[in-house]
């Protein structure tokens, strides 16, 4: 592990002015090698990643809150959208600066110093270099999106320079996320699948360069949809491209990080729930009650069932205590599993962006009606749904894209809704992009939401005291440092 402190450290002095050393040799010893592997570095940003965006810790994340799929059971200022108490913007923007986009950072410096081995010729290695390079600025592109996502204008071309500047100016939210895509698609010109790329280190899909085009086109298509409101035309001939050239549409192509049984490696819900012995969180009954009146076939997948076998969910925005075993249901088993799958990218989720495609009237080669239901079977294959339960479903007239209820938004709203239910953060970008389903803020929110969900994250109380002059622009050109001033995407 103590390879990885320099560079993480490197990069977080960007970002932290306080207990730094101003030795340039502190953590070193002079008896090892301390330079990282370009392998153990992309291990190390693609865990950190997968942990950030799938803890249910809310020190880091309270994206699930924000869907709603999740009630407190003690602790309910985050529930109430207090995000300060605990720093938790600054937790959020720091784990994805430093220990994500620093080791990506350090990854590329390795990847590019690299000496060729003697048994390779040139030529080959050359292409296996730019493999590599292709999957690091892949990642990168994917956290800049969720950075932008979360907050809106960040820092951008200034950031990660730590020698050079140490308080970065911020970004137009808008244009980064038009070099995001500029960014992404020279990187999957450049994977060549007929080359070699990472030999080990790769979580995601072990060097698989086939792989990793699905997964670069997939985010194009992610991109895009998020633009679709405010840049049409992008919008439409990027996902039109991407769907061409190929995206992740069945389970077996899905970007899946396999945590271990054991510490410290485990999923980080497996660690937050069980490890630690804490009964923190209920499912609520906004959800609960939903897949009640679907006859969901997920639910003892998603929750563990009452006595009686029925499912009961806690109140979204309050203090579920009394008594905790016996009056709600709780977090389903599969879900808490030490081994359990961190996701960064599944079927469902890309064939519900397709959906949105077709219904906006892009050619991807099917309907909403095909997407939707792809998206929905996909999910349930996933959580291993027995095929009988799953006709049964999507038969239903209240499930069916013909016959359910509402717009085309309304209806793939809802569905992507249910099917992201252990993804919060993509689920809250589907809720502010679709305005569905019609979720609204408890009565028992903090004053600071203005009666409403948050639509992004406040800047980190450190920007505001460090880096003053920039968060003060930043915060003036987007409308105000609130959380409910939208990202430039979010126009409904």
């Amino acid at each position: 592990m103590k390879k990885l402190l320099i560079p993480i450290l490197a990069i977080a002095s960007l970002f932290f002015t306080g207990c730094v050393n101003d030795d340039i040799d502190f953590n070193d010893d002079t008896s090892k090698t301390y330079t990282a592997s370009a392998e153990a570095l992309l291990s190390n940003s693609q865990k950190e990643l997968t942990d950030q965006m799938t803890t249910p810790s809310v020190n880091l994340n309270v994206f699930r809150y924000f869907s709603q799929y999740w009630a407190a059971t003690l602790y309910r200022a985050e529930s109430r959208y207090n995000l300060t108490s605990r720093r938790i913007p600054d937790n959020h923007w720091r784990v994805l600066y430093t220990r994500v986009l620093g080791n990506l950072k350090t990854a590329k410096e390795v990847v590019d110093a690299e000496a060729k081995p003697e048994n390779i010729d040139q030529a080959t290695w050359d292409k296996i270099q730019i493999n590599k390079s292709a999957i690091i600025e892949i990642l990168n592109v994917y956290t800049y999106q969720i950075l932008v996502d979360s907050f809106g204008d960040v820092p951008y071309t200034e950031a990660l320079q730590p020698v050079n500047i140490v308080l970065p100016k911020y970004d137009d939210d808008q244009a980064i996320y038009l070099d995001l895509l500029s960014r992404l698609n020279a990187a999957t010109a450049q994977l060549d699948a007929n080359f070699a790329s990472f030999s080990k280190g790769d979580l995601l899909y072990n060097g698989n360069i086939a792989k990793w085009k699905l997964f670069a086109n997939s985010l194009k298509v992610k991109l895009a949809i998020n633009i679709s409101d405010v840049n049409n035309s992008l919008a439409q001939s990027t996902i039109e491209s991407a769907y061409t050239a190929g995206v992740i549409t069945a389970n077996s192509d899905n970007a899946l990080v396999q945590f271990n049984s054991f510490s410290p490696n485990y999923n980080q819900i497996f660690g937050e729930l069980v490890a630690s012995n804490r009964n923190d969180f209920v499912p609520t009954s906004v959800f609960v009650d939903e897949l009640n009146t679907l006859n969901d076939p997920r639910r003892p997948v998603f929750f563990t069932p009452m006595a009686d076998g029925s499912y009961v969910g806690g109140a979204y925005g309050y203090t579920n205590t009394q008594p905790y075993e016996t009056s709600y249901s709780h977090i389903g088993d599969e879900i808490k599993k030490a081994d359990a799958k961190g996701v960064l990218f599944d079927a469902a989720e890309v064939n519900f962006y397709l959906a949105e495609a077709a219904a906006r009237g892009y050619n991807v080669g099917g309907t909403p009606d095909t997407y939707y239901s792809a998206a929905i079977t996909a999910s349930l294959n996933y959580w291993n749904i027995p095929t009988g339960d799953i006709t049964t479903y999507l038969g239903q007239s209240t499930v069916a894209y013909a016959t359910a209820a509402g717009t085309w938004k309304e209806k793939i709203g809802k569905q992507a809704w249910i099917a992201l239910y252990n993804r919060g953060f993509e689920s809250w970008n589907s809720f502010r992009r679709l305005d569905a389903p019609g979720l609204t803020a408890p009565p028992s929110a903090f004053p600071v939401a203005e009666g409403k969900i948050p639509v992004r994250l406040t800047y980190p109380v450190n920007e505001q005291t460090v880096n003053g002059n920039s968060y003060q622009a930043a915060s003036a050109a987007i409308g105000g440092d609130k959380l409910t001033t939208k990202v430039f995407w979010d126009v409904n």
